[in-house]
């Protein structure tokens, strides 16, 4: 909401001195956040000035442009006190009129300076400016005329920035959706009032005529879609009437274009009061107006020029020739208002919030009524807003006001809340007393009486927001002060801290971390799309996922039985920002849905039953806690030092080896094939006989569709099954005695894993095995063909005594042994 501060201080009275900071500081802490203040002089620089136009000469071109040369009275802003010769592009105004004129030297908004220059054969010293050049609104294909007042005494020379009411700061503060009152001149002010204890003049204090059957008829066929429908009639009216120059500049001020004077005087008093209405030219209506339901399928143009097919949620606003206008959102082309108007009926109302909102969605069309409707506006107020908007059409537009007044329906019954007089001391902290929470909650618009301890507040009509006792709390409060609210840190109760759990879980971060990887929180919404890419064939289990009811996006409409998506996207992000070298890991909650998951729809007016409660657990889907890495580029780079190293399937499963021997837990990695993984380059993890998931290098098409380079790697686990075999961390023992070295080469198949060969050779070293190290793997004619050559380091070590002599040969040979029974392993020579 933009606001003019000149005209919040029409409805205050702000004490001397309170600048705008101190203004927006105050009203941002009564909860209208500050977005921006821009004081529009302060954009340009330079001479700014009125200038009288004394001639103006047309002069065709051969691009077929017609350009106006003109000579502009601008006094001694010039210096010389001489008219000053303009080219202009524009062709509406007059000799005579008084423009605004900016001369060389000068700065415009976005830095565009101003100097004298040859342009369609002449020299212009200059430029006559439009509003959307000064920053002033979006209107460009007309410069400034100001408007000819008898009683003005601008004159030629003068500083146009006052005249057009640019040093006037303009506040733009942010609204929540529960405060609708603030979308108004009158509701700012009557924050600013509140913020400051001043005296409040409300713009809606005014006398309004009872109704009567005199009036335009009005049949409402739906009430509870529209509560309240107030009409008025001004006939007479001058449409041709150009819009003052205050109002106009106030509507462009607030983020409006001006129009016409009817509708621009519409907009004015919905900017002024809060409350939207709409202007029907009166020689278009056909019979009564009557507000009700769309049939299915009805047609409507709207004011923006679209065919809009109606729903039958629709409210909408109808004559005897059908549908003029969508209630609440926008009007219809057939009935709105033109230079032809002469007779106008006024629309104010009162919309059902729910069915505004729903309706502007439905037709995306957001508009400045909707916007307030769909929030709530003072039910109370369209009588008054209908008068505004009369008066206005006669002051400014000439006409009279008919004697009729249309009212159908009525203002629901005012809110009564109570609690006990204590609860914003008690609930805030603060010393708050009772005559302190009165007063407040009077100043708000409440009307409070208070017996014993409770305290009852009848809630003003423009405050739906304020509906339980904890709404009195934070109106209390705020008013108060939210930075008076003490700053208690809670005691934290001895002997508790972490949980295991928790420790286990910092532990996987911090060795990740330490591996060079950097966490990301991914969102868990997936879709087919994602499921093709990571190549998942149909049937596979982790496409069976859980289908949200009211999903962020149409694409991505379940929840994720894998972090894969979202961790290759960020990893595709990276790579994307020209960040080649990446290291990513994230562990988060996956859903794995039964089939059974249909929780019971329930409404909120009480609380569950034990059934209903045992209904809603079970459909919550069983959600474990994976742990995945994604890696690509380089893990070591290159250098003076030497060649670097680039990220490869080992890496993905390294990462899970690093991870579980940080939690003291054995881990067995073997061949697999699974997507989205590579054929040959995936590995299986296991504990024991339990599959814990899978790592290795991302397929090719997976990597294109997905938009990470080729190679990438990536491994996937079950971290809840791997935390449940966790042992605590024990320190190492650590021998004195000298360790004994054995290297050994085994050929065997190209089909027997390294894994095999290992967990072979571990078992027949016995107990004097300390480490067993796989430190090279060889193929080549040498070893034969379909075989390879895997050699290993061994290093023994005794506890309490050094080795004899051929007791690490003899452990050596045990192993080796072992190796060949299980895998068929020959020791190469």
């Amino acid at each position: 909401m933009k606001a003019p501060v000149s005209w919040i201080r029409e409805y205050v009275d702000l004490p001397d001195g309170v600048g705008t900071d101190e203004l927006t500081h105050r009203l941002t802490m009564l909860g209208l956040k500050l977005e921006s203040l821009v004081t529009p002089a302060d954009a340009i620089t330079g001479p700014l000035v009125v200038g009288r136009v004394l001639t103006v000469e047309k002069e065709p071109q051969k691009n077929g442009k017609v350009i106006s040369w003109c000579t502009v009275d601008v006094g001694d802003a010039n210096g010389t006190g001489e008219a000053q010769g303009i080219v202009c592009g524009a062709h509406n105004f007059v000799e005579g009129d008084l423009v605004v004129v900016v001369l060389p030297g000068a700065v415009l908004p976005g830095g565009f300076e101003i100097s004298a220059r040859k342009t369609y054969g002449h020299v212009s010293a200059g430029m006559i400016c439009s509003a959307r050049e000064l920053g002033l609104g979006e209107d460009h294909d007309g410069i400034i005329v100001l408007p000819a007042d008898p009683n003005s005494t601008v004159e030629p020379g003068d500083d146009a920035r006052g005249v057009l009411g640019m040093d006037d700061p303009v506040v733009e503060f942010e609204i929540n959706p529960d405060r609708a009152y603030a979308l108004s001149l009158r509701g700012v002010a009557r924050e600013a009032a509140l913020g400051f204890d001043a005296p409040f003049h409300d713009p809606a204090d005014r006398r309004v005529p009872a109704a009567d059957d005199r009036g335009y008829p009005v049949v409402v066929d739906d009430p509870a879609g529209a509560p309240v429908f107030v009409a008025r009639s001004v006939t007479g009216f001058d449409a041709s009437t150009p819009t003052p120059g205050w109002m106009a500049r106030r509507l462009e001020q607030c983020g409006m274009r001006p129009i016409s004077l009817g509708v621009d005087i519409t907009n004015y008093v919905m900017l002024e009061l809060g409350h939207p209405i709409h202007g029907y030219d009166r020689a278009k209506l056909q019979g009564p107006i009557r507000v009700r339901r769309a049939a299915e399928g009805e047609k409507l143009t709207t004011l923006d020029g679209v065919r809009r097919k109606l729903s039958a949620e629709d409210l909408l606003i109808t004559d005897d020739s059908g549908p003029i206008g969508i209630a609440g959102v926008m009007g219809g082309e057939t009935t709105e208002l033109s230079d032809t108007t002469t007779d106008i009926v006024i629309e104010a109302a009162h919309f059902d919030p729910v069915t505004i909102f729903r309706a502007a969605r439905r037709h995306k069309v957001p508009s400045e009524a909707s916007r307030r409707f769909e929030r709530g506006v003072d039910p109370e107020l369209p009588a008054y807003a209908a008068d505004r908007v009369a008066q206005l059409l006669v002051e400014l537009g000439g006409g009279t006001v008919d004697e009729g007044v249309t009212v159908v329906g009525e203002a629901p019954a005012r809110r009564t809340v109570s609690t006990d007089v204590a609860l914003p001391s008690r609930i805030t902290g603060m010393d708050i007393t009772a005559d302190t929470t009165v007063d407040h909650l009077r100043a708000v618009g409440c009307e409070v009486s208070v017996e014993g301890e409770r305290l009852s507040a009848v809630v003003p009509p423009w405050r739906p927001d304020i509906s339980q006792p904890f709404d009195l709390v934070e109106e209390v409060a705020r008013i108060v002060g939210y930075d008076r609210v003490p700053s208690v840190l809670p005691e934290a109760p001895a002997g508790r801290g972490l949980t295991e759990s928790q420790r286990l879980r910092r532990r996987v971060g911090r060795v990740l971390a330490g591996a060079g990887y950097s966490e990301v929180i991914s969102y868990p919404f997936v879709g087919d799309a994602d499921w093709a890419a990571l190549m998942l064939p149909e049937g596979d289990e982790r496409r069976r996922a859980l289908r949200i009811e009211n999903p962020l996006s149409s694409e991505e409409p379940q929840l994720t039985t894998t972090l894969l998506p979202g961790l290759l996207r960020a990893l595709a992000r990276n790579v994307g920002r020209a960040n080649a070298d990446v290291a990513l890991f994230e562990a988060s909650l996956v859903f794995q849905p039964s089939g059974d998951e249909k929780a019971p729809i329930l409404g909120v007016d009480r609380r569950p039953t034990a059934e209903e409660w045992a209904a809603i657990e079970k459909a919550v889907p069983h959600q474990p806690l994976h742990l995945a890495v994604a890696l690509t580029g380089d893990v070591e780079r290159s250098g003076w030092w030497g060649e670097g190293r680039a990220a490869g399937w080992a890496d993905a499963i390294g990462a899970v080896r690093d991870v579980a021997e940080s939690l003291g837990v054995e881990i067995d990695v073997e061949p697999a094939t699974l997507a989205p993984w590579h054929p040959g380059r995936c590995a299986r993890i296991r504990v024991g006989e339990t599959v814990l998931g899978h790592a290795g290098e991302l397929h090719p098409r997976v990597c294109r569709a997905l938009g990470v380079p080729e190679r990438s790697a990536a491994a996937e686990i079950d971290l809840d099954t791997l935390l449940e075999h966790a042992s605590a961390p024990a320190a190492p023992s650590i021998s004195s005695y000298p360790v004994a070295k054995e290297d050994v080469a085994l050929v065997v198949d190209r089909a027997v894993s390294s894994a095999a060969v290992e967990a072979a050779l571990r078992e027949g070293a016995g107990e004097l095995l300390e480490s067993i190290h796989l430190f090279d793997v060889f193929t080549g004619a040498q070893v034969g063909e379909g075989r390879k050559s895997l050699a290993f380091n061994l290093r023994f070590r005794a506890a309490d005594r050094t080795l004899k002599e051929g007791e690490a040969g003899a452990a050596r040979d045990a192993a080796v042994a072992r190796a060949a029974e299980v895998t068929g392993a020959v020791q190469r020579a």
